[in-house]
């Protein structure tokens, strides 16, 4: 049992995974943002494309 309780201590020290782990909890933060967000965001978008748009005219 010494063998099993060795493999079970350093299963829990081994840190190798939590890269990826904190990858998705940044993932998860980022998608909750823009659910929360996203009548500005979208709103935000549609004035900086008009303004391009509007910039672009203005040049030819």
């Amino acid at each position: 049992m010494s063998w099993l309780s060795k493999a079970f201590t350093d299963f829990l020290k081994d840190e190798s995974g939590m890269g990826v782990v904190e990858i998705i909890l940044i993932i998860v933060v980022l998608i909750a943002m823009v659910l929360i967000f996203k009548e500005q965001i979208t709103a935000l978008v549609k004035n900086i494309w008009e303004s391009i748009n509007k910039s672009a005219k203005e040049i030819y």
